[in-house]
Parts: structure tokens; C-alpha cells; sequence
């Protein structure tokens, strides 16, 4: 019984959190070659209605605009396509990004070649440049992939609070393991699936459907609580299995987002997914550290905190399903 007000102390201060933080989206600069010393610029920064980051991407001094800057507005972004001309190539040139350091956001640059090489890198506060090399490898897109899944899932409240569910519901052991690992197989089928385009299905509808799929898991907590076993209680790794494979299409959106490199697609898609699952276990680790260290503290709750766990999640997940269906249905 005890183990359930363990489970309100972090449910408390991790749906605290959840309610109040805002999702840090990155930005995203993509420079594709289209001839010798030319190249097609798209710029993407993330806005709510008319403000956007005040974030600016500067090239090397060698390259100019060609034309016009074409911008729109989506209800999330901000976005500018032009056409840039470099006398002398890329190679060894700087590209920058104008008041990163002020923001809370990362920016992925991606550069395709003609050549079919690829050069991605994540840009920060603390490094927000790049030099530009002749010939990048794998082990640069493995190493910026899978911080963009470790990042992306520690970034994903949604997703966190369905693990949070499921180790509530599980108790830790044995059934959490399976269950965990039943998540993971379903949600990288979909993910693989969806980011290779074999599935096509709008991201607005997926993120509402992820919100469900955490009421529902919280409602199943208040119904275990109340003494009515259901499937969930018995094979939670089925539900996690289900569910598993609508979250995928939610990770997919995330590394649809960045892209994928041509010449290095399934490195980019192992490493991401890597850090996916790296993420998961760290933000497990984490819980079952601070349920452990609220036990050894035997703070006395009161019975009717056994439910604040189920209660807190439910109402944070119905808030981003109202939230989320508004903008589905504005759009």
C-alpha cells in the first residue's frame, strides 16, 4: 500500500512539470546542392501564431541570395525558402545561427550534396556554429541521431507520462520489464514504417490519439485501485503493445521533422531510435530512483493519496486531448 503514496510524491512533481512546461521544438536549416556552387535553403522556426524565435542563420561571406525570399506562416512555424549562391562552395565555410544563445532551442542543420553525402549537426546554445566539412560519415550521424532521440523523448511529455502510467500500473519487476519491452517493439515498427513512408497518417490526429491512449491508462489505474482487475492489470504489456504502435507514428513526426540524411538512412533511423530507447530507461531509472528515496524517507500519506497519481495524469492527458482536438479541428 505504501508503494502507492511513493507513487504520488514523483507523479506530483513530474505532472507539476508536465502542466506548466512548454515543449521545446528546434529549429531546423536545411541546405540541399543543386548545382556546383548553388543551393536550396530552408529555414523553419518554430512560432506560436505571429511570434516566432527571433533565431537568424548566417552563411559563410562567400555566399549571397539568389532571388527572392519566399515566407509563410503555418500555426506552428515560421518558414523561409530561397536560393543561395557560394563563389567558392561550402566547404570549410561557417554557418551560424544569430541569437541561439538567447533561446532554450537547439537547430538541426542539415546539408545535402549532389554527391550524395550528407552533413547534419545540432546546433546549441553553448556551439552554435559549424564548419562545413568536404566528407562527412556515419559516425557524425550516428552521434547527432541518437541525441536527437534521446532529446525527443525526454522533450516528449506525452509519451513520458504513458511510461509513468505503465510503471504504476506494473509496480516495477519482472511485468514492467516485458511490458517496456513490448512498447518498444511496437512503437519502432510504426516508427521505421512511417519515417520510410510505407504509412501516411497526419501528425494532429496522432498526438490526439497519444493523449487518449493516457486517459485511458490512468482510468485503468482508478479501476485497479477500486479493486476491478481488467486486462490491463493482468497483460499490461498488451495495452503497451497497442498503444505502442500510435506512439511510434508520434516519433516519427519528430524525426520527420529533422529528416533523414540520403546517403545514411539507416544509421540515422537505428541511432535515432537508439536514443529513443535510451531516453525511455533513463526517465525509468530516474522514477524508480526517487520512489526508493521516498520510501527510505517514511513519510506517512494520507489512503486518499493513492489516487492523486491516476488523477494528476488523467486530467493533464484530457487537457492536451480538448487542446489537441481544438487545433485539429481549427486546421
Amino acid at each position: 500500500m505504501r508503494r502507492w503514496r511513493d507513487f504520488t510524491v514523483v507523479v506530483v512533481m513530474l505532472a507539476a512539470q508536465a502542466l506548466f512546461a512548454h515543449e521545446v521544438r528546434p529549429g531546423y536549416l536545411e541546405l540541399r546542392q543543386t548545382a556546383a556552387n548553388t543551393y536550396a535553403v530552408l529555414w523553419k522556426v518554430p512560432a506560436v501564431g505571429n511570434m516566432r524565435l527571433s533565431i537568424h542563420p548566417l552563411f559563410p561571406e562567400n555566399c549571397k541570395p539568389a532571388g527572392d525570399v519566399a515566407s509563410y506562416r503555418a500555426s506552428d512555424s515560421y518558414t523561409e525558402r530561397l536560393s543561395l549562391t557560394c563563389s567558392d562552395g561550402l566547404n570549410g565555410g561557417t554557418i551560424a545561427i544569430d541569437g541561439l544563445a538567447a533561446t532554450m532551442t537547439d537547430v538541426l542543420v542539415r546539408i545535402d550534396r549532389t554527391d550524395g553525402s550528407t552533413q547534419v549537426a545540432r546546433l546549441t546554445q553553448s556551439v552554435p556554429t559549424l564548419v562545413i566539412d568536404a566528407s562527412p560519415g556515419r559516425l557524425q550521424v550516428a552521434r547527432v541521431y541518437s541525441v536527437l532521440g534521446v532529446e525527443h523523448i525526454l522533450t516528449g511529455l506525452d509519451h513520458l507520462l504513458f511510461v509513468l502510467a505503465l510503471i504504476i500500473i506494473t509496480r516495477g519487476g519482472w511485468k514492467l520489464a516485458k511490458t517496456v519491452t513490448a512498447f518498444t517493439l511496437s512503437h519502432s515498427a510504426t516508427l521505421t514504417a512511417a519515417t520510410l513512408g510505407f504509412v501516411h497518417v497526419p501528425q494532429r490526429p496522432v498526438e490526439a490519439v497519444i493523449a487518449l491512449s493516457i486517459v485511458f491508462v490512468a482510468a485503468e489505474i482508478v479501476r485497479m485501485r477500486r479493486g476491478i482487475k481488467s486486462m490491463t492489470f493482468f497483460a499490461p504489456w498488451m495495452v503497451a503493445f497497442s498503444f505502442g504502435l500510435i506512439h511510434g507514428l508520434g516519433f516519427a513526426g519528430g524525426l520527420n521533422d529533422a529528416g533523414l540524411p540520403l546517403a545514411h538512412i539507416p544509421t540515422a533511423l537505428l541511432f535515432f531510435s537508439l536514443g529513443v530507447e535510451s531516453g525511455h530507461f533513463l526517465f525509468i531509472g530516474v522514477v524508480l530512483s526517487l520512489i526508493a528515496m521516498v520510501r527510505r524517507a517514511r513519510i506517512p500519506f494520507p489512503r486518499w493519496t493513492e489516487l492523486v497519481p491516476p488523477y494528476a495524469i488523467g486530467a493533464i492527458a484530457m487537457f492536451w486531448v480538448i487542446q489537441r482536438t481544438i487545433l485539429i479541428l481549427a486546421f
